[in-house]
């Protein structure tokens, strides 16, 4: 620890295109405190961090030779790089292979080719909380040698631990010593994964420093209704975050607690945003997505470093659903409803094929719960009204963050609006399925600005095209858009 400056950020990448080396090579040139290692060899990874000591890795997971999940592992288990930051790199955007990579150790997760401002503000954010991170391990480690002269709930083991785990993990820990040994056990939980919806496009030319304030906005807004309702923070996942409601402490109704949990999160959010305003940030929206089932649970990793958490088809199913999720929606699937015995407001639902179940899933959009609760959504009621004047839209489907056909626009026109700007029906003979990611652009005359959605179920199938929930829209296209509305009053 030591021999880290404290201004000097040592940057290592594993990737075997050398194309990619050279671009991200060129994103930090220009940052003076950043210094820069490329290893093309994904054989060679670990001797070259042993002697380059980075204090942030930045690797890919596809490589001929050589399994990207398994070196992340495998940096986990070599003492020079067992605590340093490890951001995954890749093109993979399945949510299971992101709960791999999160289980085995990596800390942060981008599709390359990331944008440059937001790709060094991960990297900054990451590096400054290395020695933190070092010094936070090593309190815990002689706190639980000395557990038996402290109050286990005391002011102080809140204090030393309340930023990083919940206080269940540092409780169950503290009760017993074998809670240390690294085992698993099956549990029935509820999992909740919450993501904010287009925050990559949001914080496209923001500053790192930005970047990072409207992360922390969200996070700490959010970590604090998540406490509340009991629940434990798994993982933050870049803007996403991870919880499970049943683990390690099991209650009751924890699926209960999880669902309401995900509504006040929601109802949260305009805190969230008033912050940014205040800041100067471009506001932002979140989905939910919840899941029951059985996990195995306990500490995962090496004698030496250990996390705790959840594995299993049951997380990477709740990333599914949190997935199909637009801005401020819950969707919960048929398990977690059948585990509520709390009324709940059902606005909605979906039929979903998911990829490893081999059957349709219903989803249900969560509006409110009753009972002990008493939380409820605003209901949407901007019904779409036609406009003065058809507009000629552009649009390609978008996998993640990545064009699946760049080159290849589809063609259709925005012919309704909802009045607060959040959805449109566009007309197109091209069969769109409901729950596709697109990115569209406008025709002649309009603003150029691209913009993103996700096409809706439709109730009235007799229509040709979709309906679109924008997930990220410029200010200016919002506006020039809203103005082909009719006044309020008139027909349509």
């Amino acid at each position: 620890m030591t021999a880290l400056t404290k201004h000097t950020v040592k940057v290592l990448l594993i990737d075997d295109q050398r194309m990619i080396g050279e671009a991200v090579r060129r994103m930090l040139l220009p940052e003076a405190d950043i210094q820069f290692k490329y290893c093309q060899d994904p054989r060679l990874a670990l001797a070259t961090a042993t002697q380059f000591g980075p204090t942030v890795i930045l690797q890919d997971l596809v490589m001929p030779g050589v399994s990207g999940l398994d070196l992340v592992r495998d940096f986990r288990a070599l003492q020079a790089t067992r605590e340093v930051p490890l951001i995954v790199l890749s093109t993979q955007e399945e949510p299971e292979v992101k709960v791999t990579a999160f289980t085995l150790g990596a800390n942060d997760y981008l599709v390359k080719l990331p944008d440059r401002l937001e790709l060094i503000a991960r990297i900054r954010y990451h590096s400054s909380g290395y020695i933190s991170a070092l010094q936070r391990d090593e309190a815990y480690r002689a706190l639980v040698e000395s557990q038996r002269q402290l109050e286990r709930h005391s002011a102080f083991i809140r204090a030393t631990f309340g930023r990083y785990l919940s206080d269940d993990i540092v409780a169950s820990l503290l009760e017993t010593p074998e809670g240390l040994e690294l085992r698993g056990e099956a549990r029935l939980v509820t999992i909740l994964m919450a993501d904010l919806r287009g925050f990559t496009q949001r914080s496209e030319g923001l500053p790192p420093d930005q970047v990072v304030a409207m992360l922390n906005n969200f996070l700490e807004e959010m970590t604090d209704v998540i406490f509340q309702y009991e629940g434990t923070i798994d993982e933050f996942i870049g803007d996403a975050i991870l919880v499970v409601f049943g683990a390690p402490v099991q209650r009751e109704a924890d699926a209960e607690r999880a669902v309401a949990c995900a509504v006040a999160m929601q109802l949260a959010m305009p805190t969230v945003n008033r912050k940014n305003r205040e800041a100067g940030l471009p506001e932002v929206e979140m989905g939910i997505g919840l899941h029951t089932g059985e996990v195995v649970a306990g500490n995962i990793g090496s004698k030496k470093r250990a996390k705790y958490g959840v594995v299993g088809p049951t997380v990477n199913l709740t990333g599914r659903i949190e997935s199909c999720t637009v801005g401020g929606q819950i969707l919960i699937s048929e398990a977690t409803r059948a585990a509520v015995t709390a009324p709940l407001r059902i606005d909605g639902t979906l039929s979903v094929e998911a990829k490893g179940v081999g059957r349709t899933m219903t989803l249900y959009d969560v509006g409110g719960i009753g009972g002990m609760h008493g939380l409820a959504l605003t209901q949407a009621t901007a019904a779409l009204r036609p406009l003065s004047t058809e507009v000629p839209v552009l649009f390609s489907v978008v996998e993640g963050k990545r064009n699946v056909m760049p080159s290849v626009h589809l063609c259709g026109a925005i012919v309704a609006l909802a009045a607060d700007g959040t959805e449109a029906a566009v007309r197109t003979e091209v069969d769109v399925t409901a729950l596709t990611d697109l990115k569209l652009y406008l025709g002649s005359g309009a603003p150029d600005a691209p913009f993103y959605g996700k096409t809706q179920p439709r109730q009235d199938d007799g229509d040709e095209g979709f309906i679109i929930r924008f997930t990220s829209i410029p200010d200016e296209v919002a506006s020039w858009l809203r103005g082909l509305l009719p006044p309020p009053g008139s027909p349509g």
